[in-house]
């Protein structure tokens, strides 16, 4: 996975989405043929979530702990109250969209994916292109949602730009307040378990004992009457 998109998808993780990183969308080509039109760099989407249920155990009632998503990046702009979905384009240098992902045939198939056959596709593909969201009849949201190190060199579509500086603010921010959780856990997500690597690295040098890190340990002499250790 692209190292830009792997950041990317940790965020909106922890914003609460789930997700679905450089998802495929395929297209019939002739007789039993396919083809793939493009592919979206994150896919997600997010439920307006509640208090996690309580949980009975034995004579006692304890609700639930998990990873801490109540604080939402306001500059997400998650619409509340509605089930949203981001169709995310990824750059590690300046922010863009690319042609594949404003493709009408392209943004029909991946709003098929919410499974409603009353949807009316051309309606809501217009409203994406033209204004960068669209609201569903049922209250669905569908946006894009551009992210990039460095401001466009030319002009993109209507999106929401987020910036990878921000989007690493939030998680570095994110990992210091909830430390003392977090460094109980193993990841497999490899953007956050690098980040908790960094957190680790950079509390443990707090401590250290050499000049700028480095120490030289020098063999320690052995004492006269020591014992071998029994093996």
């Amino acid at each position: 996975m692209d190292h830009a998109v792997a950041l990317v998808q940790a965020y909106l993780q922890l914003n609460g989405y789930f997700t679905s990183a450089e998802y495929p969308i395929i297209a019939a080509a002739g007789r039993s043929g396919f083809r793939t039109l493009t592919d979206i760099d994150v896919l997600a989407f997010r439920f307006p979530s509640g208090l996690p249920s309580p949980v009975t155990v034995g004579s006692r009632t304890r609700t639930p702990r998990g990873l801490d998503m109540s604080d939402v990046d306001l500059g997400l702009g998650v619409p509340p109250g509605a089930i949203d979905m981001i169709i995310g384009e990824v750059k590690e240098g300046r922010v863009g969209i690319n042609s594949g992902a404003r493709d009408p045939e392209v943004l029909k198939a991946v709003i098929g994916r919410l499974g409603d056959s009353n949807i009316e596709q051309d309606t809501v593909v217009a409203d994406l292109l033209a204004h960068g969201s669209a609201t569903l009849p049922s209250g669905f949201v569908i946006r894009l949602v551009a992210f990039g190190s460095f401001p466009p060199g030319e002009a993109v579509p209507p999106c929401r730009i987020i910036s990878l500086g921000h989007v690493l603010d939030f998680l570095q921010k994110y990992v210091r307040k909830h430390w003392n959780m977090l460094r109980h856990l193993q990841f497999k997500d490899h953007a956050l378990g690098f980040l908790m690597t960094l957190e680790k690295a950079r509390r443990g040098g707090a401590g250290r004992r050499g000049k700028a890190g480095v120490e030289i340990v020098s063999a320690q002499p052995r004492l006269p009457h020591a014992r071998e250790p029994r093996r």
